[in-house]
């Protein structure tokens, strides 16, 4: 028997991203790179300078009279409906009529000849605006009794306060988690070309273009089948494109279609990030009870988010806040509640993880509290009070039937030596060095599937071409993370072809109707079967074709690298695509998926909203200066649960990725408004991501090739794009021990996330000062 040959690309092996090259070369082609047709405007934004107030009037003589100027577009412009909001609520407007919501809302928008001719044009406006008392924080929202943008929900089992009495010992506390800019590489932009009669067509970086498609039409006033949104790749994109692209995208169509012109709009990076939504910051506010073991009895909490002026998309990512506040423990009797605040700030959107950070901070904080409370290594805490599979519920009532943390973490454990390293440390720290260092193991669970069931369904369409070619398109979009290598992989190996035979075109909504974003971590989980679905109908028909001109049963047909095994015969490809074809073979097929076995039941807090988990543990040691607060983190091990993964080089990138912008989050990225709404950390000059400097030395990441879900993904993989992100608690747990060292751990420093220099300066100098 004719031994196989693997093909070039096949699943379960590293290969390249398929943009690499064009990436560190600078041919990978961005919205912004599309040649301008002659004719072609640019339109910017003019922002609201005041927080919250009546709009009385609004003076744009200045504006229209400017060089260059070709016209303005207010709301008194829009001949369909004036809104933007994802969820329908009607509270988002393209520009406000009556009433200004945030500091940076758009008022209007300049049209010109040049980008530099709008910009300069919208300085001119005179805006007359009555201002009113604001509420910019959540503690100044919640002591105005501001409203929530959209109800609020519980998760509860068991019976919480008699739990919590009976409990040997408790401990109650607050914690304030801070939210994050996305600082996408590529910024917002659209580019949109005028189609005769109502159409037109958006080129976009955005991670939802269907969702862009329905909010052009609506503002149009025309049917989606209109309008046309193209994405090729975006330059990163974090959650930051799922929803807040809307404004642009709808101004490039008003105005395309207004002057009849191709219209760009590309704000800069302080407009972008003033009038963008960010990752909620939160407020937490938690009571638990537990015993001298450190096994947690009860626990009892409430996660406020700063929501900004609208609902957006406040109301999934708070719900997901609670769905991860039990990370990877569970909680016998528990009590979770989300106040999704409104204030009067921009509205704050998805980010990568979709508020599951922020509600994993509450637990990683609860189990820090008991461990300095009872005196232990927190290790020991997160351990004593891991789910037991097939056993234990979540506070929404799935049970956990797949956990391999305690594997994970006894592997981790092992492997990064994190006992001697923690005693090793503990004896440094006793010395009372000005330098203190920290350790800190710290797990990830996190559940994979959009919370609203109806997004969990994905679209492909595939056509093999009669010289043995294969064009695939399907409904996610690519920002760099690699999706559409694995979904080509999937395909090749499917069909037992290179992947150099595939060709994977740009996302449109010409080829895939209806598309979900391309979010929650499940681009590939969706995508990769639709495509799979695809493949499998076209190989059908082949293989029928194959049998019936052979004489064979279908049976013996099968699909080899390269080549159709047809009985003894081996024939290639091509050859019998093009046999296909001249029999009249369909040789296109469109793909369907739908996630099975998922419901949720909002109203009872109830269901099972995550069709799998993907787990993961990180090992972090860090240094502390005490006179300074300044931190670096010294070393980083990490095991993480992708699956089987489709494409490990791609999953480890994602993993590296991930922890960094989540180290980012907790330590340096701090965003500040003014006591009127303004936000003043809007650059990079002000606003502090990682950089490459800051990567850890000693940086080692593995994936645990041992594990296989249980679910039938696509290939046994598991979702690996907002697990790691998580990954970095672990770094904020090690800044707590060094902090906690000065007062000889006697007790829970109670950081604020991010760990900032001056926040943990503050915090040194608290427990110096509190003394023995």
């Amino acid at each position: 028997m004719k031994k196989d040959v693997e093909i070039r690309g096949a699943v379960h092996r590293g290969l390249a991203h398929d943009s690499a090259e064009k990436h560190v070369t600078g041919r990978a082609e961005y919205t912004d790179d599309i040649p301008e047709p002659a004719g072609t405007l640019h339109a910017c934004l003019g922002l609201s300078t005041v927080a919250r107030g009546r709009l009385k009037g609004l003076d744009l003589a200045r504006v229209r009279t400017a060089p260059g100027v070709v016209g303005v577009l207010t709301a008194a412009d829009i001949p369909g409906l004036n809104d933007i909001s994802p969820t329908g609520r009607r509270d988002e407007p393209v520009f406000p009529e009556k009433e200004v919501a945030f500091h940076g809302q758009p008022l209007f928008a300049v049209i010109a000849e040049t980008r530099d001719a709008a910009r300069r044009a919208a300085l001119l406006a005179e805006a007359e605006i009555d201002p009113l008392p604001a509420a910019i924080s959540i503690e100044q929202a919640l002591e105005a009794d501001y409203p929530d943008v959209t109800p609020p929900l519980t998760l509860e089992r068991g019976a919480v306060a008699p739990a919590l009495a009976a409990a040997p010992r408790r401990l109650a506390g607050r914690m304030t988690v801070g939210g994050q800019d996305h600082m996408y590489l590529e910024g917002q932009i659209a580019f949109a070309h005028p189609g005769e009669d109502d159409e037109v067509v958006v080129h976009a970086s955005t991670q939802h273009p269907t969702e862009v498609q329905q909010m052009v039409a609506q503002v149009l006033g025309v049917p989606a089948n209109a309008v046309v949104v193209n994405v090729r790749r975006m330059g990163g994109g974090f959650g930051g494109k799922e929803t807040q692209m809307n404004i642009f995208c709808v101004v490039a169509a008003l105005a395309a279609k207004r002057w009849n012109r191709p219209v760009k709009i590309r704000p800069d990076r302080d407009q972008d990030m003033i009038a963008t939504g960010k990752r909620h910051d939160v407020l937490i506010d938690y009571e638990v009870g537990f015993d001298e073991a450190g096994i947690i009895h009860a626990v009892d909490a409430t996660v406020a988010a700063r929501c900004g002026f609208s609902a957006d998309l406040s109301g999934p990512v708070t719900d997901r806040a609670l769905f991860h506040a039990d990370n990877g423990y569970f909680y016998p009797a528990v009590r979770l509640r989300s106040r999704p605040v409104k204030t009067d700030t921009v509205s704050n959107t998805a980010f990568r993880g979709f508020g599951g950070p922020q509600g994993m901070m509450a637990a990683e904080r609860i189990v820090e509290e008991i461990a300095y409370a009872l005196g232990r290594d927190p290790l020991d805490v997160r351990k004593a009070n891991f789910y037991r599979a097939g056993r234990d519920l979540t506070p929404y009532h799935q049970r956990v039937e797949d956990n391999i943390l305690p594997r994970l973490v006894d592997e981790l454990e092992a492997s990064a030596d994190y006992a001697a390293r923690r005693a090793a440390i503990l004896r440094h720290n006793a010395r009372g060095t000005v330098i203190a260092r920290g350790i800190a193991l710290t797990p990830v669970k996190f559940g994979i599937s959009f919370t609203a069931t109806h997004y969990n369904q994905a679209g492909a369409l595939i056509h093999v071409y009669k010289d043995g070619s294969i064009h695939l398109n399907h409904g996610g979009t690519e920002m760099g993370q690699g999706l559409n290598t694995k979904v080509a992989q999937v395909v090749a190996d499917a069909f037992q072809v290179d992947i150099d035979r595939i060709r994977i075109t740009k996302t449109t909504t010409e080829k895939v109707p209806n598309t979900s974003a391309t979010a929650a971590s499940s681009g590939s989980d969706l995508n990769g079967m639709a495509a799979l679905d695809a493949a499998e109908q076209i190989k059908a028909r082949l293989a029928a074709f194959a049998a019936e001109t052979r004489g064979v049963a279908p049976g013996e047909v099968r699909f080899a690298p390269g080549e159709l095994r047809i009985g003894a015969e081996a024939v290639p490809f091509d050859r019998i695509v093009h046999e296909a074809y001249m029999a009249r073979v369909h040789l296109s097929a469109a793909g369907f998926y739908r996630t099975p076995d998922i419901h949720w039941d909002r109203e009872a807090g109830q269901g099972r909203p995550f069709y799998y988990f993907a787990y993961g543990a990180a090992c972090s040691e860090v240094s502390v200066d005490t006179l300074t607060g300044e931190t670096s983190v010294t070393r980083v091990d990490i095991l993480h649960d992708a699956g089987r993964s489709l494409n490990p080089a791609i999953d480890l990138g994602q993993v590296e990725g991930g922890f960094v912008q989540g180290m980012g989050w907790l330590t340096t990225e701090e965003l500040w408004w003014d006591a009127h709404g303004a936000l003043r950390t809007h650059a990079p000059s002000t606003y502090k991501i990682p950089l490459a400097s800051d990567v850890p030395p000693i940086f080692n990441v593995t994936l645990a090739d041992w594990s296989e879900n249980r679910e039938m993904t696509i290939k046994r993989s598991k979702a690996v794009g907002e697990p790691p992100f998580m990954l970095a608690m672990s770094v904020f747990e090690a800044i707590s021990m060094a902090v906690a060292s000065v007062a000889d751990y006697r007790e829970c420093p109670r950081l604020d996330a991010p760990a900032t220099p001056e926040r943990v300066l503050m915090a040194v100098e608290r427990l110096r000062g509190a003394g023995p």
